[in-house]
């Protein structure tokens, strides 16, 4: 799962640039307009919605920001309709990538996501095509510097963890979605700093990538998804070696 989270720890590093010139914020109000139409205005009885208003928050979204796109879900004040599309296709060299989108015209969305493919060497493929190599998972990451294994196992596993692997330079934990707040609150209580913290689709396998030129492809690719408006979150089943990475990212 090492490329899962690599890919995650650059999309956190380009979501604090993002941030700044405020295009996350667009993205996030989006999932929280998402979350409160389908779920309720109340994050305490709402968990998507609690999650949307947990990023939002760590893009340093404003709190009048947050409350207003609330009243946009819930049809207190007049807002725009989005949908949500999946959209599952093929990247250099094979490997698996979903592409979760909010949009207001899925007409629009389709077309341009396709595009996005074909112009760095992949291709959009039918709905499940690639949908059943992935599950959903809880997956945070810490920093092997932060803290003893054995210690964060502990306190991982006491809190509804089910898997920990050491890949180095961090520690990938995962687990199921209704554990994922609990996880999450048991590291803030115990200080541990992460990395990555996410509800998102974890590759069951992985398509390991040793030439440099087509990581370099793969992650183009990646970018301009992450570069789109409607794509709220990608994932891919690629794995690239620490040395690679470090060069190309």
């Amino acid at each position: 799962m090492s490329g899962h989270s690599h890919w995650s720890g650059i999309k956190y590093k380009k979501a604090a640039v993002d941030a700044k010139r405020g295009k996350i914020w667009s993205k996030v109000a989006r999932m929280i307009i998402v979350a409160a139409k389908s779920g309720g205005g109340d994050p305490t009885a709402n968990l998507s919605l609690r999650y949307a208003i947990d990023k939002a928050k760590a893009a340093n979204m404003p709190k009048d920001t947050i409350e207003k796109a609330i009243k946009k879900g819930t049809g207190e004040v007049e807002g725009v309709n989005f949908e949500e599309v999946l959209y599952e296709g093929y990247g250099p060299a094979g490997v698996a990538i979903m592409v979760e989108a909010l949009t207001d015209n899925r007409n629009r969305t389709t077309p341009e996501i396709k595009r996005i493919f074909e112009r760095h060497g992949g291709s959009l493929g039918t709905s499940g095509c690639v949908g059943w190599m992935f599950t959903k998972k809880g997956l945070i990451t810490v920093s092997t510097g932060n803290i003893d294994e054995d210690e964060l196992l502990e306190i991982a596993l006491a809190a509804g963890a089910d898997d920990m692997k050491n890949t180095g330079s961090i520690y990938e934990l995962t687990c199921e979605p209704d554990a994922y707040e609990e996880l999450k609150k048991a590291l803030q209580e115990k200080e541990i700093p992460t990395e990555v913290a996410e509800i998102s689709m974890v590759p069951q396998n992985t398509v390991p990538i040793s030439d440099e030129q087509t990581a370099k492809k793969i992650i183009s690719l990646m970018e301009a998804f992450e570069d789109h408006d409607d794509v709220q979150n990608t994932s891919i089943n690629f794995d690239i070696p620490d040395e690679i990475m470090a060069r190309i990212s």
